[in-house]
């Protein structure tokens, strides 16, 4: 491997703009030498942008970095440009597994298993994810078999130590103290906290607004017929927004500004919704 990793260096250090990089980056990341696979797999895309596989290289070396924000953002765009592309769909697959949404990641392997019905790997990571393989086996979810870690028990988002205070409702998450908010179905404020662009508190305000909203949510998906509502999202001049229930008696609010993009949104919502979930049911 160090003279393939020499020959392919020295093949893109001739041609910067051969693809050579992406089996070079590959071969690097194998190696653990995750900085310089960084440093190729980068310097590729920005000279590829529009290219499937160089976003999926990217994402699996940040997906090793357990930089899983960045990777959902790297493979939520290979699939923009390749909605098939059976790496990226692997790795959405492992990232939902691993913030305990067990049937995104199935619906993201089934969408693999589609695209690529000869892959052992998908087949195996199915099973697994529907609670049908062998337990603690070896079935990866990264792209081409390739994959960062196993399709174990995902880690806890939340502390585990009991009893959880309301005030560590969202402990440890990304901006757990602001952008927040965990409402009951009346609209009291469970945890969390929300500040306007001026950092005036409007936690209680929002959340007067927000009162009944689930309900409501529940209410009109019913009436068109479009199931059990997930989420919902909305962009704004000055942020985003993301909504979702953890449970069916409970709302979400997800605040960010513009500078974090709808996908990594999304998978902030749903490790706040485990992680609200999980305490809701410990102080059922």
């Amino acid at each position: 491997m160090p003279d393939a990793i020499k020959t392919l260096s020295s093949q893109l250090a001739q041609d910067p703009d051969s693809l050579v990089f992406l089996r070079l980056g590959e071969l690097l990341r194998q190696k653990g030498q995750l900085d310089t696979a960084h440093r190729v797999a980068l310097t590729g895309l920005e000279r590829h942008p529009h290219l499937p596989d160089a976003h999926d290289l990217y994402a699996r070396i940040l997906a090793d970095k357990h930089d899983y924000e960045r990777a959902f953002d790297e493979w939520d765009m290979a699939l923009r440009i390749a909605p098939d592309h059976v790496g990226a769909l692997k790795g959405l697959a492992f990232l939902y597994f691993k913030v305990g949404d067990v049937q995104q990641a199935a619906a993201h392997l089934e969408a693999a298993q589609r695209a690529a019905p000869d892959d052992p790997g998908v087949a195996q990571a199915l099973a697994m994810a529907r609670g049908g393989g062998p337990g603690g086996g070896g079935a990866e979810a990264g792209a081409g078999g390739r994959g960062t870690e196993p399709l174990t028990e995902p880690e806890p988002i939340a502390p585990a130590a009991q009893p959880l205070e309301e005030a560590r409702v969202f402990a440890g998450l990304e901006g757990a103290q602001e952008g927040l908010l965990l409402l009951d179905a009346s609209g009291r404020v469970l945890g969390g906290a929300l500040k306007d662009p001026t950092g005036q508190d409007v936690t209680d305000a929002v959340a007067a607004y927000l009162a009944g909203v689930s309900q409501e949510a529940a209410r009109t998906v019913k009436l068109l017929g479009l199931g059990r509502w997930t989420g919902l999202a909305a962009e704004g001049t000055l942020g985003h927004v993301h909504l979702a229930p953890p449970t069916s008696d409970a709302l979400l609010l997800v605040v960010r500004d513009r500078a974090v993009p709808m996908g990594r949104l999304a998978i902030i919502a749903q490790r706040a919704a485990l992680a609200a979930r999980r305490w809701l049911e410990a102080h059922a």
